[in-house]
């Protein structure tokens, strides 16, 4: 059985995945797309449904004989700088079309698919896939208007975030209200602002049909800033296992990391499906079989 890695190698997680495969006794590649194309050849015939993929070692293997690709981490294709501007955007753009057509030609291959990362990129259309559901989500504006942001923030206790990722949550203050500073900052792009939520925050790791859940105890804002935070298993109501379940359908995924708030009232609030989460530290610190169950998972 031959299973790719998407990944660069220096990724601990990608490392951890295939070490772990390799110990169940597959063979396993690392596919690193800032690679493609000058140390990586891909050759596509749609015609004929067949492909072929020749690594930095020089190895070539058949598309049709690889049986999964695990999707860690996509890396941005490094082109040679040309003096032509005009030819450079043409070498991308030519460039991303393979490596899209290669990722979407077989999206049972992939764990996770092309598809599921456009969910993940796109968080408003993510959150909003969410509440079509029925799961409840956060007062939410995405936004770069200042008057409905400091209308929105009149009305709630608020924090803010990028809308496509990258930086850890804030709360809004009066100094972020600023008028001059609010305009100059929303010139530049929109933000996500919700509402806080009080309460605690749960995550709940979705393998196939393995839901895996843990509170996460921190007096951080954002627990990602917090190296003291304690994971404690605890089992989430049966309704929120069938609303993991019914989440990850719904954004395409087959495998996600989803971060809830749990409400003093007991009410649980869906806030990110994440569709390449970390999650060495979490299975060292709980014990579940997340390393178990993805090889599984890979191997199917």
């Amino acid at each position: 059985m031959h299973i790719l890695v998407l990944s660069n190698l220096e990724d601990p997680h990608a490392q951890h995945v295939a070490n772990a495969l390799s110990m169940s006794g597959v063979i396993v590649n690392y596919l690193c797309t800032r690679s493609f194309p000058t140390d990586i050849q891909i050759s596509w015939q749609p015609d004929e449904q067949v492909g072929f993929l020749t690594l930095p070692d020089r190895q070539r293997l058949n598309l049709q004989d690889i049986h999964k690709v695990f999707w860690r981490n996509f890396c941005v294709p490094h082109i040679p700088d040309l003096k032509d501007g005009n030819l450079q955007a043409i070498a991308y753009s030519d460039t991303m079309s393979v490596l899209r057509t290669l990722l979407q030609a077989d999206p049972d291959m992939w764990v996770n698919s092309w598809q599921a990362y456009q969910f993940h990129k796109e968080k408003p259309l993510q959150l909003s896939k969410v509440k079509q559901l029925g799961v409840p989500i956060p007062a939410t504006l995405i936004s770069n208007d200042p008057e409905k942001i400091s209308e929105f923030s009149r009305l709630h206790k608020a924090i803010f975030k990028p809308v496509y990722g990258g930086t850890h949550t804030q709360l809004v203050t009066e100094s972020h209200l600023d008028p001059e500073r609010l305009n100059s900052v929303l010139k530049l792009s929109p933000v996500t602002i919700q509402a806080y939520i009080p309460g605690t925050n749960i995550r709940s790791y979705v393998i196939g049909d393995n839901v895996y859940s843990a509170e996460i105890r921190s007096n951080a804002l954002d627990f990602r800033e917090d190296e003291a935070s304690q994971l404690i298993p605890v089992e989430i109501p049966e309704y929120v296992h069938q609303q993991c379940l019914a989440i990850m359908q719904a954004l395409m995924l087959k495998w996600t990391a989803i971060d809830w708030r749990l409400q003093p009232t007991g009410e649980y609030i869906f806030l990110e499906a994440n569709p390449s989460p970390m999650f060495i530290y979490f299975e060292n610190q709980t014990g579940f079989p997340i390393t178990q169950k993805l090889v599984q998972l890979l191997m199917s």
